[in-house]
């Protein structure tokens, strides 16, 4: 398996975190020794509103100079928005949006695109959403077979992400060139059986992004009982192999499945110890050390 860093992770879009230009990212993948990367589609890294030929070409040579390969391009998308205003063609934009970062992938020299399917909202029934997202996802695909760019679903939003609905959602979409971008994390909150997850993946698997976590109970004080009531657990990113995920026995039934695709850490939260570059420079070395033990 081969070692991507999410340039997310050094974006600047969580409180406090040290942020780097596409190039300065480009360098920091290199020097830490990553075979990839994934490229964050928005500003201030890979915004299509900025990436004209000059632009491409520019970056095209980075990735070049720095013999580093583009794992994906990281699109940011939700096919329920826009739902309270339905004169406004807003699932066409993203639609668009998606073909268009199928366009800079292939510039870039890159071959896949990750998306995410859709949160609930209350202007859509489950199946209504359901469908919407179908075929938004099937039209995505079928116009990113034009760049020869595979769409890569990520696990992420509301819609599909426990691994039954996301292996229906996929099989439903039924394009070629659409395939799952599978993560762990949700696994874990889940309480998903990890290997029987990836077995019935396994057809589709092209990418996954890791992340580890720590719980931390909430508890909210209500003074009419003078008593604490348990609410939802708040989980902060620590080092690869410190949290609860199961990553080991995820990346060792990966393995199993002969999977030999791209593992992308990224950085998508507050983190233990703050946002210093120090500090995610820590956490992005600890990767791969932790994936040079699963490798052993």
């Amino acid at each position: 398996m081969k070692t991507a860093l999410h340039s997310v992770s050094y974006a600047g879009v969580w409180t406090g975190q040290h942020r780097l230009s596409l190039e300065h990212f480009l360098q920091k993948a290199s020097d830490l020794g990553y075979d990839g990367v994934m490229l964050m589609a928005k500003r201030p890294h890979l915004s299509i509103l900025d990436m004209d030929r000059e632009a491409r070409t520019r970056v095209l040579g980075l990735l070049k100079e720095k013999h580093l390969e583009l794992a994906c391009v990281a699109g940011y998308c939700d096919f329920s928005i826009g739902a309270e205003r339905p004169e406004v063609p807003v699932l066409e934009m993203q639609i668009a949006y998606v073909t268009e970062l199928a366009r800079l992938a292939q510039d870039l020299g890159g071959d896949k695109v990750r998306i995410y399917t859709a949160y609930e909202r209350p202007e859509f029934s489950a199946d209504q959403l359901w469908d919407r997202c179908v075929q938004a996802i099937r039209e995505c695909a079928r116009r990113a077979a034009d760049f020869g760019v595979t769409i890569g679903v990520q696990n992420h939003h509301d819609l599909a992400n426990h691994y039954e609905g996301y292996l229906a959602l996929l099989k439903e979409v039924d394009e070629p060139n659409c395939k799952a971008m599978f993560d762990a994390w949700a696994l874990e909150l889940h309480g998903s059986d990890v290997q029987d997850a990836v077995r019935k993946l396994a057809p589709y698997i092209v990418h996954t992004t890791v992340a580890d976590y720590v719980r931390r109970p909430r508890f909210l004080y209500d003074a009419r009982y003078v008593n604490f009531e348990r609410g939802l657990d708040v989980f902060k990113a620590v080092p690869v192999g410190e949290g609860e995920v199961d990553y080991r026995g995820f990346l060792g039934a990966l393995r199993e499945i002969g999977y030999t695709g791209f593992v992308a850490y990224e950085m998508c939260s507050m983190l233990e110890g703050g946002g210093s570059e120090a500090n995610l420079d820590r956490f992005a070395r600890r990767f791969l050390e932790y994936m040079q033990t699963v490798e052993d």
